[in-house]
């Protein structure tokens, strides 16, 4: 009974999800699959396209706050965070402090001066394969790959350039080395306490936690920490109540919605790149290489 009303949890949200993306994308901005156009760099590049596109459809939208979690901000904490992840930090702060004193926040200075940041995300979509537009992806300004999405032994069909990767233990299964870039930033999407544990313990070699994860995490796991970011929750509580719009005093009850399910285009994945972006380009389709 449990794992049907997941199912159909996870039906309705992907129907959601496309109808979200839809909103966000269409016009120009979606490419059919096998039918890749990729503009050429003469064109004008679409100022804040994708955040205008967001406005409309989040309820007083901002890129005002951070998009990954700073050090400084949990040191004497005036205002605790109102909401236990993924949705905020609270009952987490200790460990969290520990985390983010071996990683850092910054958006690289390559990154920060691009005129245009006009953005492609690739999943680990099966009809990629034999697709060959490894070199298109690899024009765009922004690459931002999703979990376990791979790049070695398919760089033909996905190109071989990652800017950021998101991803959460579970779906930490792919080489850091050989599927990244070395600036390749890894952000860490947090679901829950156990999340935050098993990166420390991965960073600082300490013994490793088995338990707690729906999906075995990756016990080896060698990342630079000056690489890893762990993303703001603040976009989760936005997922949730502006995207989803849930009562903000039903948000806890969505984090069982949440837990447990591989999401390729997630409400979050959508408002981390219309604070990123200008203009996206989708690459992926369900399924796995």
């Amino acid at each position: 009974m449990i794992n049907k009303s997941r199912w159909k949890i996870l039906g309705l949200l992907a129907v959601f999800l496309l109808m979200v993306w839809y909103t966000i994308s269409r016009e120009e901005r979606y490419i059919p699959l096998f039918d890749f156009h990729f503009q050429d760099e003469k064109m004008t590049c679409p100022f804040r396209e994708v955040e205008k596109k967001a406005a409309q459809l989040i309820p007083n939208y901002t890129r005002e706050p951070p998009l990954f979690l700073h050090l400084k901000d949990y040191f004497w904490v005036k205002t605790p965070s109102l909401y236990e992840l993924p949705y905020g930090t609270k009952g987490t702060e200790d460990i969290l402090l520990r985390l983010l004193a071996i990683t850092t926040y910054s958006l690289p200075e390559n990154f920060q001066s691009l005129k245009c940041r006009r953005c492609a995300v690739v999943g680990n979509g099966y009809r990629l394969r034999n697709s060959s537009i490894g070199e298109v992806i690899n024009k765009y300004d922004i690459v931002i790959r999703l979990n376990n999405a791979p790049v070695h032994g398919y760089e033909r069909d996905v190109g071989t350039k990652t800017t950021m990767r998101l991803f959460y233990p579970e779906s930490a299964h792919f080489n850091p080395q050989t599927d990244n870039n070395p600036n390749t930033l890894l952000v860490l999407v947090a679901f829950k306490p156990m999340d935050f544990m098993w990166m420390e313990t991965i960073l600082h070699d300490k013994k490793r936690i088995r338990k707690g994860f729906w999906k075995q995490p990756p016990l080896i796991w060698d990342a630079n920490p000056k690489q890893v970011r762990i993303l703001n929750p603040y976009f989760m509580e936005v997922a949730a109540a502006k995207v989803l719009k849930l009562p903000v005093k039903h948000l806890w009850k969505l984090k069982e919605k949440f837990l447990g399910f591989e999401k390729e285009d997630s409400p979050t994945d959508i408002i981390v790149r219309s604070w990123l972006t200008e203009e996206v380009f989708w690459f992926n389709v369900c399924g796995d290489f």
